[in-house]
């Protein structure tokens, strides 16, 4: 009985030192479990989510002076606090998830040590001319060597609404490979076109460095935005103090009542909805259609119940409406 216990009592021990040294070697230890969990608390607190303050944003420290410029520098067109509450004037439909979307791509990059924001002017240029300094281009990188498009955001020529117009254009084209900019400038439809003129300039100039092609690039465009595309197409960067460089080989505008146009225009694709109260889309149809009589290659869409603004057009009729304009670009190239 005694000799019984004893080798009882042997393989007890044996048995918990076994376990124990399983355990040992399959589990994390606490200072490396504390570690990654410290870590995953991190990244967590580096991202921005639907809560986050918009002040938080133009503040990060990952942007350093252009957080400014995410939203519209004239605070008046812009309200609420966070990016779930972002409302812009004149603007419907925009999703507060592709807003916390492009407000995370921004700040990953600039965090990846790559350059999200260009300046279009020089110091020199903008001591000159303070209004100036609320410019510059964002630069939403696609694959290196693909063409390029400018996104130009709307907002009546009062204040640049790129969150909604430009922004999530800019994103999505990035995404289909595309290196896309979005342009920030100055209120003014001749200083709108100046600085989109500098910008193309820009581009074109640095092309090398920011792994582009410039053969068939497209100006994208919504509201104000897409006047400021399309005036381009017409007329040239030159024209508005711009380097002498090619038009664009395709425009894409939405909602805007812009009329004018050439016998020299690109190929142009414009949308826009039924319902909008501030550009008519009978108005848009007719100049196409006198593109087209001129032999200039057109796509026309028109989208029942939308208003004004709806941009990428997530969650309503318009939805897929960024697919059909580069399919439009693409048969250009």
């Amino acid at each position: 009985m005694k000799k019984a216990t004893i080798l009882f009592m042997i393989f007890l021990v044996i048995f918990c030192f076994a376990g124990c040294s399983s355990e040992d070697t399959s589990s994390v230890s606490p200072e490396t479990e504390n570690t990654a969990e410290s870590q995953m608390e991190q990244m967590n607190l580096s991202s921005f989510d639907k809560n986050t303050r918009i002040t938080d944003v133009i503040n990060d420290s990952s942007f350093g002076d252009y957080g400014r410029l995410i939203f519209p520098a004239d605070t008046g067109y812009y309200s609420g606090d966070t990016l779930e509450e972002l409302r812009l004037t004149w603007y419907n439909n925009i999703s507060p998830d592709k807003t916390v979307e492009i407000a995370n791509y921004l700040k990953s990059h600039a965090d990846a040590g790559e350059t999200v924001f260009y300046d279009i002017y020089t110091e020199e240029e903008k001591a000159a001319d303070p209004d100036k300094e609320d410019t510059g281009l964002f630069f939403f990188k696609g694959n290196p060597g693909e063409k390029f498009a400018v996104c130009n955001a709307g907002g009546g020529f009062a204040y640049v609404g790129a969150m909604q117009d430009s922004f999530p254009h800019a994103l999505e084209l990035s995404k289909k490979g595309y290196n896309a900019f979005a342009l920030i400038y100055r209120p003014g439809a001749q200083t709108a076109c100046e600085d989109l003129a500098r910008a193309i300039s820009f581009i074109f100039e640095h092309a090398e460095e920011l792994e582009i092609d410039t053969d068939c690039y497209s100006l994208w465009g919504g509201s104000a935005g897409a006047r400021m595309a399309a005036w381009l197409g017409s007329y040239g960067p030159a024209a508005f103090g711009g380097d002498d460089l090619p038009q664009p080989g395709a425009v894409i505008m939405q909602y805007t009542g812009h009329s004018d146009y050439t016998e020299n225009d690109p190929p142009t694709y414009a949308c826009v909805g039924e319902n909008d109260g501030i550009a008519s889309w009978r108005i848009m149809q007719q100049r196409l259609e006198a593109l087209d009589s001129l032999g200039i290659d057109t796509e026309f869409h028109k989208y029942p119940g939308l208003a004004h603004g709806f941009g990428i057009g997530i969650g309503t009729a318009a939805e897929g409406w960024v697919d059909d304009a580069v399919a439009f670009w693409e048969k250009q190239m």
